[in-house]
């Protein structure tokens, strides 16, 4: 926990930033590895340049005081949080902070409170302080993501193997999910979209029953540990719709260009281009409705997002997902999607399951 905190005060040196609020959330549990009740009540772990500290809901404070020796400022519901928030920026020299990071994902009243108790203080979120960080996975973050990458392959199969003329997409997702849970993973998500459903990017798996001749996009996600999986891939019962082995070759192309684009030192928004552009000289560029990817991990959606107009300049060791996509409204989906990790050389995929269509006759 320590060295995390240290790492995170030379982002804070390196970027003038005086002081970093974080709320309940997942920043707080990449740093310390737990999180205090993520309720109404204002909590703030304040890290000022030399020391840190709790503003803490007197409710919690006997629970966190088991995990950690950072000082606690208590406060009440009879007496508020004002004067203890005082006390917490006291305590780490932060009274007169002029430029501060705040957690994006906190409640807004927490960050108001804190703001109301500075003097006017120029502010900015994450990004160059801890958000920097987190994007960056060390060698026992890539061993749990690769593990749980190679639990979602094999979830992915048992989606496959539960295919069949009548089954409804959310049987699809129970036979996934049930995987997900005999290896003692939590599902995250299911995205079993057949036939014209596979056409919304985001559809929500209903009663429609799969018939011959349908494509099956299915984005699936699991997590074992702290990390979680996140890929896509595509099936169909029979003979393929017509146009659909194009689409599926045009899109294969658009992950193997954004595949080549990937390297330290590169903007995401090339990246986002390199994919992009093969699906536009094909003619389907209309049809690619979303960004090209996003960064994973303790949340399934972080940075970096790799967006066409993003300026974030890719590093090695960082996690992300490479999913172009087609969708032709009233026919059906293709996305093919692969979660990499940055190394000197390109992306590493960390899944070891074919893009290749998987067949059911």
């Amino acid at each position: 926990m320590q060295h995390k905190i240290n790492s995170v005060r030379a982002r804070m040196k390196d970027n003038h930033v005086d002081l970093v609020a974080l709320g309940p959330g997942t920043h707080m549990n990449w740093l310390l590895g737990f999180n205090p009740s993520p309720d109404e009540r204002p909590c703030l772990l304040l890290i000022g340049k030399e020391k840190e500290a709790f503003l803490m809901p007197a409710v919690n404070e006997e629970g966190i005081r088991q995990k950690t020796t950072i000082a606690m400022n208590c406060w009440n519901d009879a007496n508020g949080p004002d004067q203890a928030l005082k006390d917490a920026l006291t305590y780490t020299g932060s009274s007169n902070a002029k430029h501060i990071a705040i957690d994006e994902a906190m409640r807004s009243h927490f960050a108001l409170i804190l703001l109301e108790s500075l003097s006017n203080p120029s502010y900015e979120f994450t990004n160059s302080t801890i958000g920097a960080l987190r994007m960056r996975k060390d060698q026992a973050e890539f061993t749990n993501l690769k593990e749980n990458a190679l639990i979602d392959d094999r979830a992915m199969q048992a989606g496959f193997a539960a295919i069949k003329v009548g089954v409804t997409e959310l049987e699809i997702g129970e036979a996934i999910n049930k995987h997900f849970i005999s290896e003692g993973a939590k599902p995250q998500f299911c995205i079993v979209g057949s036939g014209p459903n596979g056409a919304f990017p985001h559809h929500h798996t209903g009663n429609r029953k799969v018939e011959y001749g349908d494509s099956i996009l299915i984005d699936i996600g699991g997590r074992k540990g702290t990390f979680p999986s996140d890929m896509t891939r595509m099936s169909v019962l029979g003979e393929p719709p017509e146009g659909y082995l194009e689409i599926h070759a045009i899109v294969e192309r658009a992950v193997q260009a954004a595949m080549l684009a990937a390297r330290p030192g590169v903007m995401a928004k090339d990246v986002d281009a390199a994919a992009r552009d093969v699906i536009t000289e094909a003619g389907y560029g209309e049809f690619f409705v979303h960004r090209l990817g996003h960064g994973l991990g303790i949340d399934i959606h972080e940075p970096p997002y790799i967006t066409a107009t993003s300026e974030v300049i890719l590093d090695e060791g960082m996690v992300f997902s490479i999913e172009p996509g087609i969708y032709l409204q009233g026919r059906f989906g293709v996305r093919l999607e692969e979660i990499v990790i940055l190394r000197a050389d390109g992306p590493e995929i960390l899944s070891e399951l074919s893009r290749k269509l998987n067949v059911i006759n």
